[in-house]
């Protein structure tokens, strides 16, 4: 049964509009949860840890370990900054005070992140391929999926509501789905 699940799953993935409509019908509760949550309360001040997940951080303790790593590949992901705004709308959910509209701006930053560590590879090909002795082609690669495997990441992992650090909205206090709004 499991192996039919994942059969689906993979073919949501491979046709987006799907993928996204049947995201569209998951996430709605957790965007309507959100959206209750954020009424009257109070946003933090905004902080980030870089690329989540524990990218960044596990980035810097392998640069502070390998000081040759930290030569070749820098202290902290090159494409950190892309990170870092994907972050700001994430903190405050994108300035979405309503469900469809949140759902909507989530999306747009997680394609936005994409696209960004993307933009860095082909911006930085030719000094990349010739720090890593590879061929620009290579690089912009490697890029590509990096940025693919990011965006799926944040996609599954960063929906509102969920309890993670990370999540959509995580600058207003924490929420659940299995509130009054959520049902409806």
């Amino acid at each position: 049964m499991q192996t039919h699940r994942l059969a689906a799953l993979l073919a949501c993935c491979v046709l987006p509009a799907n993928a996204q409509d049947l995201m569209r019908s998951v996430e709605m509760p957790a965007h309507r949860a959100l959206v209750e949550s954020m009424e009257g309360a109070e946003l933090t001040p905004f902080e980030t840890d870089g690329c989540s997940g524990g990218l960044s951080s596990s980035w810097r303790l392998v640069a502070e370990t390998f000081p040759k790593f930290s030569l070749l590949y820098e202290e902290h992901p090159p494409w950190e900054y892309c990170c870092v705004t994907h972050d700001r709308a994430y903190h405050n959910a994108g300035g979405a005070s309503q469900a469809e509209v949140s759902f909507d701006a989530r999306l747009a930053a997680d394609e936005g992140l994409r696209l960004c560590v993307e933009a860095h590879g082909d911006t930085h090909a030719e000094d990349y391929a010739e720090r890593y002795d590879m061929t620009p082609d290579q690089i912009r690669s490697v890029h590509s999926i990096t940025s693919e495997a990011m965006f799926l990441a944040v996609r599954f992992g960063g929906g509102p509501c969920s309890g993670l650090p990370w999540r959509w909205g995580f600058g207003y206090p924490g929420c659940t789905i299995f509130g009054p709004t959520a049902r409806e």
